[in-house]
């Protein structure tokens, strides 16, 4: 799987998100549990992708909450 841009995460809806999200959140869970099993991975730097993607999703849905109050509070 690519890397995650800010730009693809932004295209994507809220529902979309949180189900991509979940799925990174799974897998870094099972890869995890890989590696404290066996000691180690096939691709060690898998694990720091998958948390900087979780990282820029949740951090890009912050920014459209942000956003949200924001539009609110001008009203």
């Amino acid at each position: 799987m690519a890397i995650l841009r800010p730009n693809e995460i932004r295209k994507m809806s809220p529902d979309e998100r949180r189900k991509k999200l979940e799925e990174l959140r799974a897998e870094l869970a099972r890869l995890r549990a890989l590696a404290l099993a066996r000691g180690q991975l096939d691709n060690p730097c898998r694990i720091r992708e998958i948390r900087k993607a979780i990282a820029r999703i949740l951090t890009i849905e912050r920014e459209e909450e942000l956003k949200r109050m924001r539009e609110r509070g001008k009203k």
